[in-house]
């Protein structure tokens, strides 16, 4: 069925906002350079929170920015950003040997030229985009900055201003992370949020650990790291579906045989997973329509009571899966490769 309209469970990992002063520009926490801010505009929360960020009539590099400094770490830059007469903005990260940096364009919600960096732009509505970038290699040891600098064209930063042209800016945020998580305001100091789990669903009585079907529909952060729901008995053994590195994982341990498979890419996005199962006999993984993959070689063994809770991880509680989930469901019985190929279509 067709859930593209449905909402989803968001389950994220701890993360901090290193930027002590996300929404109040007007502090002198942030440097403006060839620029000026101007506040009282309607932000994406509705409230009359937001800055436009004002170029000057020089002709320079109109930006925003703040000096930090970084360990030897992966990082994730995001801000919510809306067009006025500009619509062009490059995102950088400079860690005081080179930048790593993405263009994004604000009116038609696009992505633009990127080094060093992966973009992201999601729509929030009235014009309002949170515009990410994540560094795609380890960022160097010492001091640096980010900025958000406005442009004239994708890749044309520094040039002359009029004096009042510019972009709406609200909600920024620095994260020691792989990709960027929501966002955590701050009015002062830098804020945390914990890691959020679902755990201990379901019980003996409910899974049939002889055969069945675990199912998700998905899209998860890629942090470079397995990330699973599983059906378990809390310990030693599982039946696991999630991703890593971008591809569908999938796991099945009875105590003695280990077996694992990561190797069908996801879609950018919503996906739709199964991986089916009956004990001894075979193992069959779709997704998005299609299997995609069969267990071969001797099956794991499951017997009566083996399988007694559904979690967000492994069997020990690790590899939490962190993403967006839609559906998760676990069939008590085999599907046919037909009901399989509609579940996940």
């Amino acid at each position: 069925s067709d859930s593209s309209t449905e909402p989803s469970l968001l389950l994220e990992p701890q993360s901090t906002n290193l930027i002590t002063y996300s929404e109040d520009f007007n502090q002198s926490y942030w440097n403006k350079g060839g620029s000026s801010v101007v506040s009282g505009f309607i932000s994406p929360d509705g409230t009359s929170n937001a800055f436009k960020l004002v170029e000057n009539t020089a002709t320079t590099t109109h930006q925003i920015f703040r000096a930090f400094s970084y360990l030897n770490a992966k990082y994730s830059l995001s801000v919510f950003l809306k067009a006025d007469e500009r619509n062009w903005i490059k995102v950088n990260l400079y860690d005081g040997t080179s930048s790593v940096y993405t263009y994004f364009d604000l009116t038609n919600g696009a992505v633009g030229q990127e080094l060093g960096a992966s973009g992201k732009i999601e729509n929030y509505g009235n014009g309002w985009y949170k515009c990410s970038m994540s560094t795609t290699s380890v960022v160097s040891l010492g001091s640096g900055n980010i900025s958000f600098r406005l442009a004239e064209f994708d890749g044309g930063t520094g040039y002359i201003g009029d004096g009042t042209s510019g972009i709406y800016i609200f909600g920024a945020q620095l994260e020691q992370n792989s990709y960027a998580t929501s966002y955590i305001p701050t009015s002062g100091s830098t804020a945390t949020r914990l890691g959020e789990t679902a755990n201990n669903a379901g019980g003996a009585g409910v899974f049939n650990s002889e055969e069945g079907v675990l199912y998700a529909e998905i899209s998860a952060f890629d942090n470079g790291y397995y990330n699973f729901w599983s059906l378990s008995d809390l310990s030693n053994k599982e039946i696991a579906l999630g991703v890593k590195d971008g591809l569908l994982a999938s796991t099945l341990y009875d105590g003695t045989t280990f077996l694992i498979n990561n190797s069908a890419p996801l879609l950018d996005g919503n996906n739709k997973a199964a991986i089916k199962w009956v004990s001894g006999t075979s193992a069959d993984v779709w997704l998005n329509g299609l299997k995609v993959y069969t267990y071969t070689g001797t099956i794991p063994t499951f017997v009566a009571n083996d399988l007694i809770t559904l979690r967000q991880g492994d069997r020990q509680g690790n590899f939490h899966f962190y993403g967006k989930t839609k559906n998760i469901q676990v069939f008590n019985y085999a599907l046919t490769d037909e009901e399989l190929q509609t579940l996940t279509t």
